[in-house]
């Protein structure tokens, strides 16, 4: 199974933090309230993080598979 990268639009992404909330295996937020992604998503975690990226207010994320 081929692991998906989680990318963030800094200018887009206007630190809501909704993404951490759905997807704290993987995102966590900083001291302002902008997220930190730690890891790749794999397995069934890939779910979630489709659900995260549709939640996004500001679009700011997506999903990539590694070149």
């Amino acid at each position: 199974m081929s692991e998906h990268q989680l990318r963030v639009d800094w200018p887009a992404c206007k630190g809501h933090g909704l993404c951490a909330e759905l997807l704290p295996e993987v995102i966590s937020l900083d001291e302002w309230g902008y997220p930190i992604v730690h890891e790749p998503v794999k397995g069934e975690v890939l779910a979630m993080a489709r659900r995260a990226v549709k939640a996004c207010p500001t679009l700011a994320l997506r999903l990539t598979l590694p070149a």
